[in-house]
């Protein structure tokens, strides 16, 4: 059987579709950098071991927020700014994702048992702003933004996720799964 989305390319249509649905049409949000940033975030994240990219010294998988801040802090510089990124990145595609899956991640025998994944988010964030020089001049403006409105984003990936599933719903009653606008008509 041939899958749906053969590659990288039909993939990005589709994330970029329904982002940009999401937040230009259903939340009233016209901003194509911030946008561009949330389709890389669904791309990357395609890939389990992107979602769990940040390891310690010895090379062990950090799969709790808690350890990667504790991660963070140890570390300078630049492999400080990356963790902070993916820290904020984490959780933003847990929460507005896959918001169902927060509450096992943060059970009581878990580490990230009292971390708050929205204050968290925003602070890394906000903390991976603060390098702004060369060659991270021009991503340090979306993260800030990220911050600020790290609730917002929440609830449009939320969203994003909501229209891929009604995508789903209709392919499977036999209509065509549109990727874009520009595609041309069944065959």
């Amino acid at each position: 059987m041939k899958p749906v989305l053969a590659d990288g390319d039909s993939l990005r249509r589709v994330f970029a579709a329904t982002t940009e649905h999401a937040f230009e049409v259903d939340l009233g949000l016209a901003d194509p950098p911030l946008i561009d940033y949330l389709v890389d975030l669904l791309i990357r994240f395609v890939r389990m071991e992107a979602i769990f990219k940040v390891r310690d010294p010895r090379g062990r998988r950090l799969q709790e927020v808690a350890e990667m801040m504790a991660e963070a802090e140890q570390r300078q510089s630049n492999p400080q700014r990356e963790v902070y990124r993916h820290i904020g990145d984490f959780t933003l595609f847990w929460a507005g994702v896959y918001p169902e899956a927060l509450s096992s991640m943060k059970s009581p025998d878990r580490q990230d048992h009292l971390v708050d994944y929205f204050v968290q988010g925003k602070r890394s964030y906000f903390l991976a702003s603060t390098f702004d020089q060369k060659p991270y001049d021009q991503e340090a403006p979306i993260l800030r933004r990220l911050s600020d409105e790290f609730e917002l984003c929440t609830f449009g990936l939320n969203r994003v996720r909501h229209l891929w599933e009604q995508e789903a719903a209709e392919y499977g009653k036999g209509r065509t799964l549109t990727l874009s606008g520009d595609d041309p008509p069944p065959a």
